[in-house]
Parts: C-alpha cells; sequence; structure tokens
C-alpha cells in the first residue's frame, strides 16, 4: 500500500514540477519579450537617427561646394570680361 502511495505522490511531485518549469519558462519568455521590444526601439530609433544626421551633412556639404563652384566660375567669367574689356580698349 506504500508503494502505491509513493508512486502516486512521486507522480503528483513529477506534475507539479512540470508545470512550476513551464511557468517559469512562460515568465522568461515574457520578460525576454519585454526587454527586446524597447532595444528593438532604441536601436532603430538611433538607425533613424544617424541616417537623418547623415542626410543633413550631406546636404550641407552639397550646398558649400555649390556655391564654391557657382563663387568659382562666376568669379572666373567676370575676370575673363574684365581682361577681354582691357583688351578691347
Amino acid at each position: 500500500m506504500l508503494g502505491g502511495l509513493g508512486k502516486l505522490a512521486a507522480g503528483g511531485l513529477a506534475h507539479r514540477t512540470e508545470k512550476a518549469t513551464e511557468e517559469a519558462v512562460d515568465f522568461v519568455e515574457g520578460a525576454v519579450k519585454e526587454a527586446v521590444e524597447p532595444a528593438k526601439e532604441a536601436g532603430e530609433n538611433a538607425v533613424a537617427g544617424a541616417l537623418k544626421k547623415t542626410h543633413e551633412t550631406r546636404d550641407k556639404v552639397v550646398k558649400e561646394v555649390t556655391e564654391t563652384v557657382t563663387n568659382t566660375v562666376t568669379n572666373a567669367v567676370t575676370h575673363a570680361a574684365e581682361g577681354l574689356g582691357k583688351l578691347g580698349q
């Protein structure tokens, strides 16, 4: 009789242990999901911020180069015109 009760108790303990393990796994999975989502969002925000900064820097450089080239060409044409004007006098 005690042997049967021992098997029954062992089976109950095994069942409770299995349930507790499943609950622990579920808890850990939930905790990981809660930690991963903010990290993912932070990473996406960091990438978006870096891209925005890169575009702003690129736009600034393009503007500066365009202004420099425009001024250089304008000055060259002006000097050439002045030189031609002096030759014609």
